[in-house]
């Protein structure tokens, strides 16, 4: 896992997602990654996956004016937020909370990878602060 930091935008899987993004005009780039989640079901769940549906998540929280860490990771995102000024629909929303719920959930890689280093308790309250800014 190439991650510097816990927050949606601090490892390479979600920076990587982001360069794609930023191209779509709509939210269907977000929609597909949360669905992916979903799609997974009680299967193990892959980290790549579940880091792509973090950012995307944190990609409605911030249309909502829910801005969280702003950096140079996430400046592009930022603006690809400040020129689609999209609403995103409560369904979209509810979608990726529950996306986050079982990205929390065994079987999870990311879970996993978390769960061994001495950042886990800060990578899920980033989690969870993220759920509160969907809602």
């Amino acid at each position: 896992m190439g991650a510097w930091a816990s927050d949606p935008f601090g490892n390479d899987t979600a920076c990587d997602w982001k360069y794609d993004a930023e191209s779509a005009a709509d939210l269907s780039f977000v929609s597909k990654a949360i669905e992916k989640i979903h799609q997974q079901g009680d299967e193990y769940l892959d980290a790549d996956a579940a880091q792509e549906a973090i950012a995307a998540a944190d990609v409605l929280a911030r249309l909502r004016g829910k801005f969280y860490t702003r950096n140079s990771y996430t400046e592009s995102i930022d603006e690809w937020v400040a020129n689609h000024p999209i609403t995103p629909s409560q369904e979209l929303l509810t979608s990726a909370i529950r996306a986050i719920d079982r990205i929390l959930t065994e079987p999870s890689e990311i879970l996993e990878l978390w769960g061994e280093s001495d950042k886990f308790d800060e990578w899920k309250k980033h989690l969870t602060d993220l759920q509160d800014r969907l809602r």
